[in-house]
């Protein structure tokens, strides 16, 4: 199971979405800005209150850092060669451009 602590306004956050997007994935999304339970139970689990965070039970891996966890999505989750593999970007006005996904 894939679960992502996240916030809707954070860019980085948007930016784990649109791969998770285009990737196709089922992912159990916990917005910790409308549930405590969530914002309480990433405190619990990472120890501090940032997003975005991956929690991977498949591959017994939870992490911070929007670029870490866009590699491993792409590498454990992505049909397309390594090298056709790229990064997202986000643009200054905070949306995830599809064109730039790669």
């Amino acid at each position: 199971m894939l679960a992502l602590y996240y916030k809707p306004s954070c860019p980085f956050c948007r930016r784990v979405l649109a791969v998770i997007d285009r990737l196709e994935l089922e992912v159990d999304l916990r917005d910790i800005s409308t549930s405590s339970e969530y914002d309480h139970d990433l405190i619990a689990r990472g120890g501090k209150r940032q997003v975005p965070y991956l929690v991977d039970e498949a591959q017994g891996v939870e992490m911070y850092e929007s670029d870490d966890i866009v590699a491993h999505l792409q590498k454990h989750y992505s049909s397309a060669p390594a090298a056709v593999v790229a990064r997202p970007r986000v643009h200054v006005g905070g949306s995830t451009c599809l064109s730039c996904e790669g």
